[in-house]
């Protein structure tokens, strides 16, 4: 079966007669928009490769305010953690759809390929990295800072998934981007129309944004 995100996914480091074993363990399911797929304190069961639509990872302060603490993507891997439960409630904000293998069988085929087991541990890195970049940034940026930053960073994913790297795709809403990024919906609004006023972005419609100069962009998102 033709996966349009493989070459992003960590199946990727699989020989063919490897990845027919990851197939014939593995299930594809529909998680409609608005639904949940796991929720916080659950344990967990299986790991995911999410293959289409975008899924949000949300967790519930103490007073009650939301923290999304990242977006999940197509070729996104879902399931790095040491912990035996769910950390976030993972929500799909689009209608979606994931790959999903039981934690029995990942174990199992990580023990028989050593370039699956490299692969997660490369993945691991990669999303360490990623998440320490973002809490600097939430850390020391201004608000056009950070949503500079923001649409930067989801203009690299286009273009790993060989799309319009300048052409960047929108599945979560002005409030989903303010929780991510510590700010308020009209934080939000009011900076991406004060990037459309400066010539940096264009917004042809509500959930796309066109980066007009890339340069200026990432001189703004470099504080």
């Amino acid at each position: 079966m033709h996966c349009s995100v493989r070459h992003l996914a960590v199946c990727s480091a699989l020989s063919p007669d490897e990845g027919l074993a990851l197939e014939a363990v593995t299930v594809s399911q529909q998680v409609a928009m608005g639904s949940t797929l796991a929720r916080s304190g659950e344990p967990r069961q299986h790991v995911y490769t999410l293959t289409q639509g975008a899924l949000r990872l949300v967790r519930t302060l103490s007073d009650g305010r939301r923290q999304i603490n990242g977006f999940v993507l197509p070729g996104d891997y879902l399931g790095l953690s040491g912990s035996d439960h769910h950390r976030h409630d993972v929500e799909a904000i689009a209608d979606s759809r994931v790959c999903r293998v039981s934690l029995p069988h990942m174990r199992e085929l990580r023990q028989r390929f050593p370039h699956l087991e490299r692969k997660l541990l490369q993945r691991a890195c990669q999303e360490l990295d990623t998440a320490q970049d973002a809490a600097l940034a939430l850390a020391r940026l201004q608000p056009m800072e950070k949503v500079a930053d923001f649409l930067l960073r989801l203009a690299e994913r286009e273009a790993r998934l060989g799309g319009e790297a300048l052409r960047v795709m929108l599945p979560m809403g002005r409030g989903d981007i303010a929780d991510h990024l510590g700010l308020t919906m009209e934080t939000v609004s009011r900076t991406f129309t004060r990037l459309r006023q400066q010539g940096l972005i264009a917004l042809p419609h509500l959930n796309v944004v066109e980066i007009v100069d890339e340069p200026g962009l990432r001189v703004l998102a470099e504080g």
